[in-house]
């Protein structure tokens, strides 16, 4: 069955950033071996990158947790817009993660190949079969204000993915691919976190949450054997119901 939201509301975006750092932590800690987590562009991430880097840096057993992105823009590494970029400077840079524990998406590159290449990278650090899909401890997702996640944009083709791993998407747009992971393997994870924060996405938040009919991507990201959790603020959790 696929999982039902847990929807969890912190008063403030600081209680926010602690409770996912938190989250992290705890499982990081007790999982056996390799811990694998796919990390999320955007401001909100950011935050949190920092919290880890700084205030809850001791924390973290950095030498068994291994860094993957859920999506990148097609651009180089250093390029502003990059989301390992983003990661590398509020937090990669700053701790003791091992260079061979981070999994960058080479979007320097022609979109389709690097697309090809992350799954490559995915299928053999996770020891998969041909059809199979990697089960990855943890992902971290944020909402985008027409209910995007990942690259995973309404309208795109990769929604009817069900196959790959990870492809290139085009997002008409912003007249771009991006590279990002698809449902199938989002949906095989033991946990996915979205992180949401503002009360600008108080309005989407209701649609994705509470209105059934909307078929937003977001609403498609439902764990077949995992917890499914949603972070909020008070201010994004403005127009919930419940």
């Amino acid at each position: 069955m696929p999982a039902q939201p847990e929807i969890r509301v912190l008063g403030t975006p600081s209680e926010l950033f602690h409770a996912a750092a938190d989250q992290l932590i705890n499982q990081a800690v007790v999982k056996n071996g390799k811990f694998s987590v796919a990390l999320s562009g955007g401001s909100t991430p950011k935050s949190l990158y920092s919290l880890l880097a700084g205030e809850k840096r001791n924390s973290v057993p950095w030498d068994k947790v291994y860094f993957f992105f859920g999506d990148e823009r097609h651009v180089p590494p250093d390029h502003p817009d990059s989301n390992y970029r983003m990661a590398n400077e509020a937090m990669f840079s700053k701790v003791p993660v091992r260079p061979e524990n981070i999994f960058r998406i080479h979007a320097e590159q022609d979109a389709e190949q690097a697309a090809l290449d992350y799954e490559q990278s995915l299928r053999t650090f996770f020891s998969l079969k041909p059809s199979g899909f990697p089960r990855f401890d943890l992902i971290f997702l944020g909402m985008g204000p027409d209910g995007h996640c990942a690259s995973l944009f309404p309208g795109s083709p990769a929604l009817k993915e069900n196959r790959r791993l990870v492809v290139a998407n085009w997002v008409e747009k912003f007249k771009t691919d991006r590279i990002t992971m698809t449902f199938p393997v989002l949906n095989h994870a033991a946990c996915v976190i979205f992180l949401t924060s503002g009360a600008d996405k108080a309005t989407m938040l209701h649609e994705v949450l509470e209105n059934d009919k909307a078929d937003l991507p977001c609403q498609k990201v439902r764990p077949v054997n995992g917890r499914l959790i949603w972070m909020v603020d008070k201010a994004a959790a403005s127009g919930l119901s419940r």
